[in-house]
C-alpha cells in the first residue's frame, strides 16, 4: 500500500553566485503595518507581514484599473490614440487628479500617465466609465472584483477605480504582489511607463507632474509601479527593482510618513539584494536521494533533481541545508526516467517553505514472474509478523 514518506537529508552548497558580508537575514523588522516581499526570479517570498489581512490599499489599487486597461489595449478594445471623453463624474473626483473637465477627449496613452505618474482620480474614472460592462465606475468596479479573482487575488473587493476611501474597498499586500507579478510578466512593452519621473499634461497642472515613487532616482535599479496615501491607509508603495539577474518585488502598507516610507522602501531593496544569494544546492542528474519501488525491475529509483537545483538563501546561512524528500511510496513500476516523483523540501531561517521537484533518475520497468513472486511472499511475511492489526 502506498503512503506519504518523507526522508530527511543534508544538502551541501555547491556553489554561491555571490559573496557578502553581512548581518541574518531574520535582522530585518519591518515597520510597516502590512509588507510582502517576492524574489520573483526564483520565486522565493523573503518577507511576510500581515500579508493576507484585507486592508485601504489607497491608489496602489489604481494598478487593477491599468491591468484592465492594458489588457483591453492588447485585445483591441482601446487604442492608445483614442481620445476618451471625460464625465461629470470622473470630474468630480478631488485629491490627485489630471484637472480634467468635460470639454475634454483625452488620449488613452495620456490617461495611462496620468494615472501612472499622477496617480489622476479622474483618469481612472474616464478609462472605467469606457470600459465597464455597463458604462458606470460602479460597475467597472464589480468587473475589477471577479477579474481580481480570476487572477487569483483572493483578498480583493473594489468599490471604485481609484482607491478614493470607501466602504469595502480592499485589498492586501499579498493580493498587490500578484497583481504587480502579472503587470510585469504580461505586459512588459507597457511596464517601462512605471519608470517615468515626469508628465507634464497640457500644462494645467504644474504642482502635479512628478511621480511620486521615492525610488526611481536612486540608482538602485527600482523602475516601478505605485504610492498610495490616505489617512485612513497611511502611506504605502508597491515596489519593484531589479539588480543583475534578479527582480525583487515588494508591497509595504501603513507608514506614517512619506518620508518613513521612502527610507523603508529603500531598506527593502537594499536588504534583499545584499542579504540573499542563489545557491546551487545539486547539480542537474545528480542522486539526492532514492525511493522505493514497488513490483518494479528495481528496488529503488535514484531521485534527481530536473536541472540545476537552486535556491535563494541567506548569504549568512550554513553551506549545509537541512531538507527533506517527500513523496507517496513506494512508487509502482512502471517508471521513466525524468517522471515527476517527489518534492524536496526546505524551510531556510526566517523564510517561507521552499518546495523543488525531484524526477526519476532512470527508467524501471515492471519486474518479471519472479519479482512478484518475491513481492508477494514478503507482503504475506510481514502481515504474518505483525498480525492482522498490524503490530508486532
Amino acid at each position: 500500500m502506498t503512503r506519504p514518506l518523507r526522508r530527511s537529508l543534508r544538502l551541501s552548497v555547491l556553489a554561491c553566485s555571490a559573496l557578502l558580508w553581512a548581518l541574518p537575514a531574520s535582522a530585518f523588522d519591518t515597520r510597516a503595518r502590512a509588507a510582502y516581499i517576492l524574489d520573483q526570479t526564483t520565486n522565493t517570498v523573503l518577507l511576510a507581514k500581515n500579508a493576507d489581512e484585507a486592508i485601504p490599499p489607497a491608489s496602489m489599487s489604481k494598478l487593477m484599473t491599468l491591468y484592465i486597461a492594458f489588457e483591453a489595449l492588447r485585445d483591441g478594445r482601446l487604442t492608445l490614440n483614442e481620445r476618451l471623453p471625460v464625465s461629470e463624474h470622473a470630474m468630480s473626483y478631488g485629491g490627485s487628479t489630471m484637472f480634467l473637465d468635460t470639454t475634454d477627449r483625452v488620449r488613452v496613452e495620456d490617461l495611462l500617465q496620468g494615472i501612472i505618474v499622477l496617480s489622476g482620480n479622474d483618469a481612472c474614472a474616464v478609462i472605467a466609465e469606457a470600459l465597464s460592462p455597463d458604462g458606470t465606475e460602479a460597475g467597472f468596479a464589480r468587473y475589477m472584483t471577479q477579474r481580481a479573482r480570476q487572477l487569483g487575488m483572493e483578498h480583493s473587493t473594489f468599490a471604485n477605480s481609484n482607491g478614493w476611501p470607501a466602504a469595502g474597498h480592499l485589498m492586501s499586500v499579498h493580493d498587490l504582489a500578484i497583481l504587480a507579478q502579472h503587470i510585469i510578466s504580461d505586459f512588459p512593452e507597457y511596464y517601462p511607463l512605471f519608470s517615468e519621473t515626469h508628465f507634464d499634461f497640457d500644462g494645467r497642472a504644474p504642482s502635479n507632474t512628478q511621480n511620486r515613487n521615492p525610488l526611481l532616482h536612486l540608482g538602485i535599479g527600482a523602475d516601478g509601479l505605485k504610492t498610495g496615501h490616505t489617512q485612513e491607509a497611511g502611506y504605502g508603495l508597491v515596489g519593484s527593482a531589479k539588480q543583475g539577474d534578479r527582480r525583487v518585488i515588494f508591497v509595504i502598507s501603513g507608514l506614517s510618513t512619506k518620508e518613513a516610507r521612502a527610507d523603508e522602501a529603500e531598506a527593502i531593496v537594499n536588504w534583499s539584494f545584499r542579504q540573499f544569494a542563489r545557491k546551487t544546492l545539486a547539480q542537474a542528474g545528480a542522486p539526492v536521494a532514492q525511493a522505493k519501488v514497488w513490483m518494479g525491475r528495481d528496488q529503488t529509483v535514484g531521485l534527481v533533481p530536473e536541472g540545476d537545483l537552486t535556491a535563494l538563501l541567506p548569504v549568512m546561512s550554513s553551506d549545509d541545508v537541512q531538507a527533506e524528500v517527500v513523496y507517496t511510496g513506494p512508487i509502482h513500476a512502471p517508471i521513466t526516467k525524468g517522471q515527476k516523483l517527489a518534492d524536496l523540501v526546505f524551510t531556510p531561517e526566517g523564510m517561507g517553505e521552499i518546495r523543488r521537484p525531484l524526477v526519476a533518475a532512470n527508467d524501471v520497468p515492471t519486474g518479471g514472474f519472479m519479482v512478484r513472486v518475491q513481492t508477494a511472499a514478503s507482503v504475506l511475511l510481514t502481515k504474518l509478523i505483525k498480525g492482522p492489526e498490524g503490530t508486532m
